[in-house]
């Protein structure tokens, strides 16, 4: 957590003279399954136990997970830079909400429900596997070149 405070008073601290703030390269985490393994996962500890809640270790075989677990982080990047009420919006309109759909017996994980692997007591992080090499890439080490849009001709 103080790491988190500490992220938000450098990104103040970029703010140029003008009070604008620096192009957005202030990811904290630099994809959403880092986001999972050093964040959510320690912070959302849920007894899994395949009936009432469920979880998968390798959450990110399941393309709905994915989604949701990326529109988790993405919202978190942003209101991570509100220091009033940003984290408890994204609480509230974020992560109880799409948390809810992905634990539930139901939901997208329903498949993995059975697995030892994917169960965890209470109190413990939730149960995590590293994705293949390469899968989810650094945001912040990735930099797209520049391309011109073509040139017109005049006639």
């Amino acid at each position: 957590m103080t790491e988190q405070v500490e992220a938000n008073e450098a990104a103040e601290e970029a703010q140029d003279d003008e009070g604008e703030a620096e192009p957005e390269e202030t990811l904290y985490y630099g994809s959403v399954d880092e986001f999972v393994r050093e964040y959510l996962r320690n912070v959302y500890r849920r007894a899994i136990n395949g009936r009432s809640r469920v979880w998968a270790a390798r959450w990110w075989e399941y393309d709905e997970a994915v989604i949701r677990l990326e529109a988790l982080w993405r919202s978190w990047e942003h209101l991570r830079m509100d220091p009033s009420t940003g984290m408890s919006v994204w609480w509230r309109d974020h992560a109880d909400h799409h948390m809810a759909v992905l634990l539930d017996p139901d939901g997208p994980f329903s498949s993995a429900a059975d697995a030892d692997e994917n169960k965890s007591k209470k109190g413990q992080p939730l149960p995590y596997a590293a994705p293949p090499e390469g899968l989810f890439p650094d945001q912040r080490q990735i930099h797209l070149p520049v391309v011109e849009p073509p040139k017109k001709y005049l006639f």
